[in-house]
């Protein structure tokens, strides 16, 4: 079976809480590879950063054009290499839309952890038709984890 290195971290000024990342997003990863048959190469590796909205609008701007926050970034590597990419969250943004959407912390952040995560192998919502197989890829993957789907109706 291929390994998976998945190397998280804190930056200093990101908003923290109790929760133990690293393993949320081990646990999103490898159910968003189970759910939707990923395939990797031997001892596959991925990075990501927990940040501040500062940073993660510094790179909004500098890459999308966007100079505002986002809630998550994903920068895929080369396709079917062994450096899959980065996912870039920030937890401030995160847990202001939790709080808004009267959702858990841990419910939002494993989704957008899932969302990035698949942005990575080319899926994308740029489109209607697009947008629909991304998230219900994202609904199932999350199911499979007892989280509610995000995209319904509360």
């Amino acid at each position: 079976m291929n390994q998976l290195h998945i190397d998280v971290n804190l930056e200093e000024d990101a908003v923290s809480s109790e929760l133990d990342w690293d393993a949320l997003v081990d646990r999103a990863v490898n159910a968003a590879i189970e759910i939707a048959n990923i395939e990797l190469e031997p001892d596959a590796e991925l990075s990501v950063l927990l940040c501040s909205d500062p940073t993660i609008q510094e790179l909004n701007a500098k890459w999308r054009g966007k100079d505002k926050p986002t809630n998550v970034l994903s920068f895929p590597n080369e396709p079917d290499g062994f450096l899959l990419g980065d996912i870039i969250v920030s937890l401030a943004t995160t847990q202001k839309e939790a709080e808004l959407e009267n959702k858990s912390l841990h419910d939002h952040f494993t989704h957008l952890i899932v969302h990035g995560f698949l942005h990575l192998f080319g899926y994308d919502h740029e489109n209607d038709s697009d947008a629909e197989t991304m998230e219900q890829l994202e609904t199932n993957i999350l199911a499979s984890l007892d989280i509610a789907d995000p995209y319904k109706s509360q």
